[in-house]
């Protein structure tokens, strides 16, 4: 309960009393945002006390995330070479970005503590609705502190989750927005002209969620067209990516950790301190 105390506002969105109108009503209103636009922003829903001691905590950790780069497709997968050059199949834009695994984030840190709440999965559970939830298996994958500084982005890219869940930390000086166009593609139907002009720079259905520290985000992200926008300045944007899945201790793939992390094998113990790595 302490944790709760000190870092949600708990009067805004009871996590912790399930049985309250107030906590019905705050899962009703973000089931109507998730069908409406495949995401729910909860804003305020950290404390200005508890962004103070993620953004403190982030920035010590922050020199030891591991920065990714490269071209990829919005489809999170090789080029296609047999489609025209400006297919989306076949686009390719850079991407890069920093990022600490579970298995690396410190107890001490509020961030881990916040995932590892029971009242915190129950929540979300209650707003995704489909079914019960457990935090995600991956030793790596399960919590990630994203880290981007000056020239970092995120390409235009679907998720291959259902859902993702992120807490915003701290914004950079300028850039570092989340833009959206909602329900881009269908099980049917993958709207390829309708991509492959937003790919190109159409912003006319674009988005744009501002980054605000505190804000919770739940977004649909599998058939929703997603980027962070380049990153200016030299203040760093940290962002809280937490993980969660209907099948308990499912893990990803080695590849995906080497790519992502710099390594395959997790820590046999997470560290007590960011100093103690």
């Amino acid at each position: 309960m302490d944790v709760l105390e000190q870092f949600l506002q708990l009067d805004q969105y009871p996590i912790h009393d399930p049985a309250s109108e107030q906590f019905h009503a705050v899962v009703a209103a973000a089931k109507r945002q998730l069908a409406e636009f495949g995401y729910a922003e909860l804003p305020g829903f950290v404390t200005r006390e508890g962004v103070a001691a993620l953004v403190a905590d982030a920035e010590e950790g922050a020199p030891t995330a591991f920065r990714s780069s490269g071209r990829g497709t919005a489809y999170l997968a090789a080029p296609d070479t047999t489609v025209a050059a400006n297919h989306p199949l076949a686009t390719v834009m850079p991407y890069a970005v920093r990022a600490i695994p579970y298995d690396a984030v410190p107890t001490s840190s509020p961030l881990r503590q916040l995932y590892e709440m029971a009242a915190l999965t129950s929540f979300i559970a209650a707003i995704v609705d489909v079914g019960p939830l457990f935090p995600y298996g991956d030793p790596f994958g399960a919590l990630n502190l994203a880290v981007m500084g000056e020239g970092d982005e995120l390409q235009w890219h679907y998720d291959q989750t259902d859902f993702v869940v992120s807490l915003a930390i701290q914004s950079a000086d300028a850039g570092g927005d989340f833009e959206v166009v909602p329900n881009t593609r269908t099980a049917d139907d993958e709207h390829f002209s309708e991509v492959a002009d937003i790919l190109a720079g159409d912003q006319e259905k674009v988005l744009v969620l501002e980054m605000t520290p505190g804000t919770l985000l739940i977004f649909e992200g599998r058939n929703s067209l997603h980027r962070v926008s380049p990153i200016r300045g030299s203040r760093l944007r940290h962002v809280g990516l937490l993980a969660y899945d209907t099948v308990e201790g499912r893990l990803g793939s080695a590849a995906l950790r080497q790519t992502r992390y710099g390594r395959t094998e997790p820590l046999v113990h997470p560290p007590l301190e960011w100093s103690s790595q």
